[in-house]
Parts: structure tokens; C-alpha cells; sequence
């Protein structure tokens, strides 16, 4: 009896501090909850089909609880392919030898966005533009650039590098691109922080005869370095947007930009590797030009770290890169294994999201990496699914694409079908791309409830389909559904009210 006692009052505890959170941090309508499913750390290799597609199932199923509404999932890490390409060979982190198809064989690039669509997903796709091949790699296919044409990469510290500054590189890469996004209904384009290569001790970037050749007009190879990857990002951005508008651009940099001492006005009070002046990237260049569509800053260190300090990161980049859509790029384990500074008793998790309320121009969270925050370190899996993102969030707007909502759907009816009592509903009419229907949100209101569409705790749906299943009962309980549609940059529609006997 005594035992009962003891873990009811366990229970009424943890419940009573599970409120106390919820109610202190009220989770927002729009939010962009990203994870990256990376493939170059060889977790699928040699799987085979079946096991892999097992364990993206789990990983989906599982992020799906806990709130994610965005996959970014590596689909090109080495100049090669996690899809049939006419341009580059299979991945050898897919098969285990580069160039040799799945067998049986299957295209992991759209079964992922079938998945995810289906869960109300997000999926973006995430390529490594400049890296041909990777430390691990010691075979190339026939079929490899780096293979057919040597003369267009260097090697540095183990690595193959498409060299940034050959121009004809830029084509190539875009070629990719437009090659993906023609043939696959992706919903972004992702890049992450590989350009010119990380620095490494005694090695140097092999490409003076390329500065010779095009770098006129730079008096520092430097500034030509940067100049080469600008080139790229808009030639990219641009790339992406003639092919399809709504497919959205983002850059995941280093989370470091400029370091105060080489740069007082603008740097940050941190002392570590630079964008700017150690991978030649010039982020705030593509943020405040509108070359990207959104920013992941990759701020993967802990808050109090005497080099990189969370705290000062987070917001540095919100007062500096606000001026398109800013996420943050959070290390899961990182996050579990050190203590707030300000409560030991508890790990980071809590003390960066207070951060990210803080910092009003971050609109999301992208999870380093998807596997591990499913494992639920530290129960971040938990607290996210029970406080953090306890309800479903649309993804953040972005009207430098379009602004402009679709209409809202029609004849929505509940009905019997075969499978038990439904909510129906029709597309709305559309003639462009900008004005589709492509997902649903379905909210529920008690009979006598006011109806506030803005209220994220009232969406029982996010959905590609247009029916939902109800819970009916013995139809003596009344409520009011509404069902809005969202089109491909999440305008949502007005709503569209049935009430319903549940």
C-alpha cells in the first residue's frame, strides 16, 4: 500500500511539473522542427533494402511523435547518389561500393518523400555540393567526376574537392540540382557547411593556377575564394527558383561567422574556426542579398563554452540574420551531456530553449542528428514530444516566395465509410502553383468553445489527404471542425466550419 502511495504520488508529481512547463512555454503555431538524417556516417551501408527502410520507418515514426515536421536527408555526400542519376554513380554508403544499385532495388530519395508527405512531412534534400570524396572512400566508380575528370578536382587532408574556382564546378553542381528537382516533388534544397575545404595543419589549397586563370581583379586569393562561392549560392539559389519557385533554398554554415578579434564591428566573442575567413563563406552576403531562403547555423557547442559559447551564438546570429528565415542547428548529445551552468541538476535542454523564446527571430530547431535524439538521451526525445513541441506547428511562412493564401476547401461533410465515421473535404479550385492545395489542417473545438484558429493546442491534423478519421463514440457529444488548406509555402486559407456529433 505504502509502495502505491509512494508512485501515485511519483506520478502527480511529474505530472505537476510537466504542466508547470507546458504552461511556461507555450509552444507556437509556425515552427520549423527539423532533424537530418545523414548517410555518410555509414549507418545504411550494406543494410540491404528491407533493413533500411525498417529503420527509416522507426526514425520517421518516432519524430513523428515527438513533433518534427522536417526531414533533411543526405542524398548526395561524396559527388555520388541515394537515387538513380544519369550524372552520378550509387552511393557506397547506400550499398557498400560505389557505383552497384540497391538490390532489390529501390529509390531511397522517393520513397523518403513519399514517407514523409504521408506523415505530413516535410522533405528537403540535402547535397554536398564541393565534396567529391570523402577520408573513407578508397574506390571510385568509373562513372565518378573525380574519375572522368581529374582535372577538376584537388586533394586536400584525404579529401577530393570539386575545385570552387573553376567556373565550369558551378554548372555541374547546378546541373545536379535541376536534375533532382525536375524529377522529384522535394519540398527543399539543402546544403550544409562544406566549401572550400576545413583547414588542416601543413596542407594548402592547391589552386593558384586557377586564381592565375580567373582571378583577375583580386588582389588576394582570399577575396577571390569568396568570391567564387558567392558566385555559386546565387547561381544556385537562382537555379533552383527558375526550375521550381516553391522549393525552398537553406544553408547550414559553421556556427561561427567572424571572430571578434579579426573582426571587431561585426564578430562575434568567440575563438574558432571561420565562415568567412577559413571556409571562404560569406553568410550574411546570402542571407541579406536573398540568395537562401533559410538559415540552419550549425551552434552544435554548449552554453558556457570558453570558445564558443551557445549563449553568445544564438544571439549573435538573431541579431545579424534576421533578415530571412533563421533556425537553429542543435547537437542533441551535446545538449544532454553538460549541465545548465545556472541549474546543475538539469542538462542544456531547457536553458537553450529559453534561449530560442528569447531570440525573436528564430523561427525553428534542426536536430543533430535524427538517430540519436530518437534514442531519447537525457529524455530530449520525452520532453520535446510532452512540452516543447506537444502540439503540431505549420512550417514558418516565407512571402519573399508568396504571400498569398489558397482558398479554402469545399464540401466538408462527415460520413460513414467502410473503416468507421469521417471528415471529408474537397480541394479548393486553383490554377497556379501558388494558389494549391497541398496539405489540410483540421482543428476541433468543443460546442460551445470560441473558435481561434490561431491556437496550435486545437490541431488534431496536418495532413496531405482529404479525409480524417474520427472518434466517434455514441454520438451525443458535439463539436466544430474546421478545416483550412495550406499551400506549398504553408499560407493557410480561411477556414471551414462543420459541426459534428461524436
Amino acid at each position: 500500500m505504502q509502495f502505491i502511495k509512494k508512485t501515485l504520488l511519483t506520478l502527480i508529481l511529474v505530472w505537476s511539473v510537466c504542466n508547470a512547463i507546458a504552461a511556461a512555454y507555450p509552444t507556437k503555431k509556425r515552427e520549423f522542427r527539423g532533424a537530418w538524417i545523414q548517410c555518410v556516417n555509414g549507418q545504411f551501408q550494406n543494410l540491404g533494402t528491407e533493413k533500411m527502410q525498417n529503420t527509416l520507418t522507426y526514425q520517421l515514426d518516432e519524430l513523428q511523435k515527438m513533433g518534427v515536421n522536417a526531414i533533411i536527408f543526405q542524398v548526395r555526400a561524396e559527388c555520388d547518389a541515394l537515387y538513380p542519376s544519369k550524372y552520378e554513380p550509387w552511393s557506397k554508403f547506400l550499398t557498400g561500393r560505389q557505383g552497384t544499385a540497391p538490390t532489390p532495388y529501390w529509390d531511397p530519395l522517393q520513397w523518403m518523400i513519399d514517407q514523409c508527405h504521408k506523415r505530413g512531412m516535410e522533405l528537403h534534400a540535402w547535397i554536398n555540393p564541393y565534396r567529391a570524396k570523402t577520408k573513407t572512400t578508397n574506390q571510385l566508380a568509373i562513372s565518378h567526376i573525380a574519375v572522368k575528370e581529374p582535372q577538376k578536382v584537388f586533394s586536400y587532408d584525404g579529401l577530393m574537392i570539386l575545385n570552387p574556382g573553376i567556373p565550369e564546378n558551378r554548372d555541374y553542381i547546378c546541373t545536379i540540382v535541376k536534375d533532382i528537382l525536375t524529377r522529384y516533388d522535394v519540398d527543399g534544397l539543402h546544403i550544409d557547411d562544406y566549401f572550400y575545404p576545413y583547414p588542416a595543419q601543413g596542407q594548402t589549397i592547391p589552386d593558384v593556377k586557377e586564381f592565375s586563370n580567373y582571378g583577375g581583379g583580386f588582389g588576394k586569393i582570399q577575396d577571390w575564394r569568396r568570391d567564387n562561392v558567392d558566385r555559386f549560392i546565387k547561381q544556385l539559389s537562382e537555379t533552383i527558383h527558375e526550375t521550381k519557385p516553391w522549393v525552398k533554398f537553406g544553408v547550414s554554415p559553421f556556427g561561427i561567422y567572424r571572430n571578434q578579434k579579426n573582426a571587431p564591428n561585426i564578430g562575434s566573442k568567440t575563438n574558432g574556426l571561420q565562415n568567412y575567413d577559413d571556409l571562404y563563406a560569406d553568410v550574411l552576403k546570402w542571407v541579406n542579398n536573398g540568395w537562401i531562403d533559410y538559415c540552419v547555423p550549425q551552434i552544435y557547442w554548449e552554453i558556457g563554452n570558453k570558445a564558443a559559447d551557445y549563449k553568445e551564438l544564438i544571439q549573435w546570429w538573431n541579431r545579424y540574420a534576421a533578415n530571412r528565415p533563421l533556425y537553429i542547428g542543435e547537437d542533441v548529445l551535446r545538449t544532454v551531456k553538460n549541465a545548465d551552468p545556472q541549474n546543475p541538476r538539469s542538462h542544456q535542454l531547457p536553458a537553450k530553449h529559453r534561449l530560442h523564446q528569447q531570440a525573436e527571430s528564430v523561427q525553428g530547431t534542426v536536430l543533430w542528428y535524427a538517430a540519436s535524439v530518437v534514442d531519447n538521451p537525457g529524455n530530449y526525445a520525452t520532453m520535446l514530444r510532452t512540452n516543447y513541441w506537444r502540439t503540431p506547428a505549420l512550417q514558418p511562412l516565407m512571402p519573399f516566395i508568396d504571400d498569398k493564401a489558397p482558398k479554402k476547401p469545399r464540401k466538408v461533410k462527415a460520413r460513414w465509410r467502410e473503416k468507421g465515421y469521417y471528415l471529408m473535404w474537397k480541394a479548393p479550385k486553383s490554377k497556379t502553383w501558388d494558389d494549391e492545395a497541398v496539405k489540410y489542417v483540421v482543428y476541433k473545438f468543443e460546442a460551445d468553445e470560441p473558435i481561434d484558429t490561431d491556437n496550435p493546442a486545437r490541431i488534431v491534423a496536418i495532413t496531405t489527404a482529404n479525409a480524417l478519421k474520427l472518434n466517434y463514440k455514441e454520438g451525443n457529444t458535439k463539436y466544430i471542425y474546421v478545416v483550412t488548406a495550406l499551400d506549398r509555402m504553408s499560407n493557410e486559407s480561411v477556414g471551414k466550419q462543420k459541426k459534428v456529433k461524436l
